[in-house]
């Protein structure tokens, strides 16, 4: 059998993977500032990093925002235009193994997908995500640069951003233990330095996105979240969502490759389920 290329093409990235008899090969993620030439670059680059030619494509599969301005096939290719919300689900189940569960595709902002036996449906979302990390650094640090506000974050103190649950009652709560966060910024303080403030945002996008997962899964059968996206390579995803995961007793997953997920679930796609561009 020859490869299924799937990509998923952003505003400023192209994530672009093969499936060769239902094996992932070689994910890579192209930057360029346009979606066609992301697209075609991304191909191009692709296979020839993988010693693949043309005849030895299967087809082309794409998806994301960026899809909708391709007009054609890609390289002679047959080229086919797949729903997101359908492959962030396809794609979140491939990586985790799990028969049922919510999806979060943490991009520039957030969707949340139900994949399930009853099919694989958008359930809401939230514009909180990248673009809202990048565009606190911007005005609180004056950074654009996603790469410097994560190392910043790296060496941040909560303690100086964040009020917690410890810092406004002496009493015990049930079910909330003393540092669980009662406000992001909420302690906002004159000797937070940039790396508190960095860990700060990183912290309040990852709170938000999880705690709107938790209450996803509370309508119905509890499932697992299977965390996806570009967010999911931010090193301070993981210990947050631990703790969110202790907190509220549902299981958060962060799959290998779950940056690819939405391109890999675009591969999954038949081309009965797309539309030929």
């Amino acid at each position: 059998m020859g490869v299924v290329i799937g990509l998923d093409i952003g505003g400023s990235t192209t994530k672009i993977v093969g499936l060769r008899d239902g094996e992932i090969v070689a994910p890579l993620l192209v930057k360029a500032t346009d979606p066609v030439a992301s697209a075609f670059g991304a191909l191009g680059k692709y296979l020839s990093l993988n010693g693949l030619d043309l005849g030895r494509i299967e087809r082309v599969m794409a998806t994301g925002v960026g899809a909708s301005f391709l007009r054609g096939p890609l390289l002679g290719l047959r080229t086919y235009r797949v729903p997101e919300f359908l492959a962030i689900g396809l794609g979140g189940l491939r990586l985790s193994g799990e028969r049922d569960a919510v999806v979060v595709s943490m991009g520039t902002g957030t969707a949340f997908v139900k994949a399930d036996a009853k099919g694989i449906r958008h359930i809401g979302g939230t514009g909180v995500g990248g673009g809202t990390l990048l565009g606190l650094a911007n005005r609180m640090l004056n950074i654009r640069d996603f790469d410097m506000v994560v190392e910043l974050a790296a060496q941040g103190d909560l303690a100086n951003v964040d009020l917690m649950i410890g810092d406004i009652t002496c009493d015990a709560i049930p079910g909330l233990p003393t540092t669980a966060t009662a406000s992001n910024f909420g302690r906002l303080s004159d000797a937070a330095r940039r790396e508190d403030i960095a860990l700060g945002i990183v912290n309040l996008v990852f709170q938000t996105i999880g705690v709107m997962a938790v209450l996803v899964t509370r309508d119905g059968i509890p499932m697992r979240v299977v965390l996806t996206g570009n967010l999911t390579t931010v090193p301070q995803a993981r210990p947050i969502f631990q703790g969110l995961s202790e907190l509220y007793a549902t299981d958060f997953l962060i799959p290998d490759d779950a940056e690819y997920a939405t391109g890999i679930g675009a591969a999954l796609c038949s081309p009965e389920q797309g539309v030929a561009t």
